[in-house]
């Protein structure tokens, strides 16, 4: 019973009664700690988060263009944002990692919480459906200050990658991870990023997923920049 008091208090801050326990613990533990890990709840998180977060600034700021509004949701599902809304969940706590990872400090470490939150988000989807998990990302973003001015801040080369493609009517990129390095507490991630309409196929290395991603973008766009497409 010890062990699942924490697990309610976490239920409760989220705002949720999972329905399927084992989906909150898997979207709590790390790769480094089971088989059994976040990783495929992250990926799913990861699109839930997006979609509720733009549906979120349609309603919101109804003034504001498409290109505005990427950059405002890129501000908001960027990993500084999620790592601060992990510790506002008391996540650090809560995590499952490998022996290793926790020695060096996976507990804080700003990618692993991030990804946390995402995974979280996805379980919530799968237990009970897209509704539930829209409903948690607004209260997440509850007490964050969404307004135009967002739009000042630089651009990450996921959203600049993006826009560059929506400017020009295109499919939005495909990140693949295909493969990774290390072991598993101190792994890199190798992902590709494909332009579908463009040919355009390169890669990037990171320390997590999403560090990995924006490699491989910002790869992207030095091919496309040079190209001059």
């Amino acid at each position: 019973m010890a062990a699942e008091a924490p697990l309610a208090a976490l239920e409760g801050r989220l705002g949720h009664r999972f329905s399927d326990a084992a989906l909150l613990t898997r979207a709590l533990t790390h790769r480094s700690f089971s088989s059994d890990h976040n990783e495929r709840l992250e990926f799913l998180g990861d699109s839930v988060l997006n979609l509720a977060v733009a549906s979120l600034l349609y309603e919101r700021l109804r003034a504001q263009p498409e290109g505005d509004l990427s950059r405002i949701r890129a501000n908001l599902v960027k990993q500084d944002t999620l790592h601060q809304l992990a510790l506002d969940l008391g996540l650090p706590e809560a995590l499952r990692l490998g022996e290793g990872e926790a020695r060096s400090g996976g507990h804080r470490r700003p990618s692993i919480l991030a990804d946390a939150v995402e995974a979280l988000i996805g379980a919530v989807y799968l237990d009970a459906g897209y509704a539930a998990a829209e409903s948690l990302v607004h209260r997440l973003l509850r007490n964050v200050e969404i307004k135009p001015q967002m739009t000042a801040a630089a651009k990450d080369p996921k959203t600049e990658l993006q826009e560059f493609l929506q400017g020009r009517k295109m499919k939005l990129p495909v990140y693949r991870v295909a493969g990774t390095l290390g072991a598993a507490h101190k792994q890199t991630f190798d992902v590709e990023c494909e332009v579908p309409d463009l040919g355009v196929v390169e890669r990037g290395i990171g320390a997590s997923r999403r560090a990995g991603e924006q490699a491989a973008a910002a790869a992207v766009l030095m091919t496309l920049k040079g190209s001059k497409r």
